[in-house]
């Protein structure tokens, strides 16, 4: 990766890894724009949906555009609505296809990408954006000991829930990656780096991501 052109750096990480936090660091550091809450607040406006209620859905293994467009738009009950909001949801029943969504977060992506260099935490960038000739793919990874550790912390929960939502996050982000990209996250062979976090601090892998560009 060559720093002297605009380059793009894809951070994927597991949930308690501290990857968020390392790709923001990186992005801080090398005073780049980093990703992650634009594409999302993106998603939010572009769809009227909370962070919560487009991670639920995008974790479904069926149709899960179908509850994205329950929310957004429902069939109203007999009676229930007439006239404009009618004909919104028959609207958008007639108009979104099951990919709509992915479709605005790789348009969004590419669109940073187009505008200057940038980091990108997770959002299936390394795949988004595998035709980007200046570009870095990076997994961050930890022991799972850690990670319940660290959801404890940030979430206030005992160890049990910490890793009941780490193992549903787990599945519903590796579901959402092959639905899309047919591809699992977990293969290395999509990374040019791979950081275990096991021992090292989220500076000290900055750190790390930064010797390897150099």
């Amino acid at each position: 990766m060559n720093r002297s052109e605009p380059f793009v750096i894809t951070v994927s990480r597991e949930i308690g890894s501290g990857g968020r936090s390392v790709a923001q660091m990186l992005a801080a550091r090398l005073q780049v724009r980093f990703s992650d809450k634009y594409l999302v607040n993106s998603l939010v406006e572009k769809f009227h949906l909370s962070v919560p209620e487009i991670e639920r859905i995008k974790g479904e293994k069926k149709n899960w555009l179908a509850g994205l467009i329950d929310m957004v738009a429902p069939i109203p009950n007999s009676g229930a609505f007439i006239g404009f909001e009618q004909r919104l949801g028959e609207d958008w029943n007639r108009r979104v296809s099951s990919e709509d969504v992915f479709k605005a977060e790789c348009e969004i992506l590419r669109e940073l990408a187009s505008e200057g260099s940038c980091v990108v935490a997770g959002r299936t960038g390394f795949y988004v954006l595998r035709d980007f000739p200046n570009r870095l793919d990076v997994f961050i990874r930890a022991p799972r000991a850690d990670r319940v550790q660290h959801v404890m912390r940030k979430q206030g929960i005992d160890a049990e829930q910490a890793g009941e939502i780490i193992d549903s996050v787990d599945e519903s982000r590796e579901n959402y990656v092959k639905q899309y990209t047919g591809r699992s996250r977990y293969d290395l062979r999509n990374y040019d780096l791979v950081i275990n976090m096991d021992g090292i601090t989220e500076e000290e892998a900055v750190d790390l991501i930064l010797q390897y560009i150099r």
